[in-house]
């Protein structure tokens, strides 16, 4: 996947991006269960015509039986039985940790982190009226695959940018947590 996002194999790269942001785009104008089932019928239409003609020249000519996508049929797809169940313990680990933070912040187990997620979702609503998830899931997608590489030729600048900021909110924090303690409320 990173090889994808850093355009180490470019004809890929744009591959798959143009992939996701087509079936996005789909996605906002056709039902799910159509963009389904027109992939399937692009595959299809794909795959039939040739084992089609392979069947035909192999009638004419007497060829010997050979499927054109044999390498992907015999090719071992797919996890091994141990990283099954690596993969099947770390999601298991991710979502028992999600939804026990999700239960604290709903119960409000602590109120300023609920007021914070309520906040949260508060602004979300004000994102939410402006686009939809489907615009937001393609920006991330071009945000994905475009900031690894600016970021790559532009390490050195962007580090000192972020050192600069960081600088900055450390120094706002400090100002901050020196106020904090003077600042009594009398009883």
């Amino acid at each position: 996947m990173w090889e994808l996002l850093y355009w180490r194999v470019p004809g890929k790269s744009a591959l798959a991006l143009v992939g996701v942001l087509g079936t996005l785009g789909c996605l906002a104008r056709f039902s799910a269960i159509s963009v389904g089932a027109y992939g399937a019928l692009s595959v299809l239409g794909v795959t039939l015509p040739l084992r089609l003609h392979r069947a035909t020249l192999q009638a004419l000519h007497q060829h010997p039986p050979k499927h054109p996508c044999r390498a992907q049929l015999e090719g071992t797809m797919g996890l091994s039985p141990e990283e099954q169940q690596r993969w099947a313990r770390c999601l298991a680990q991710h979502v028992t940790t999600a939804t026990r933070t999700l239960i604290r912040l709903f119960l409000v187990h602590s109120l300023p982190e609920s007021l914070k997620f309520a906040a949260l979702f508060y602004l979300l609503t004000y994102v939410g009226a402006v686009c939809n998830g489907l615009t937001l899931l393609g920006a991330g997608i071009i945000c994905a695959f475009t900031f690894p590489v600016l970021y790559r030729h532009h390490q050195a600048q962007i580090d000192q940018y972020v050192s600069l900021v960081r600088n900055h909110l450390d120094h706002l924090r400090a100002r901050i947590q020196a106020k904090l303690p003077s600042a009594k409320v009398k009883p």
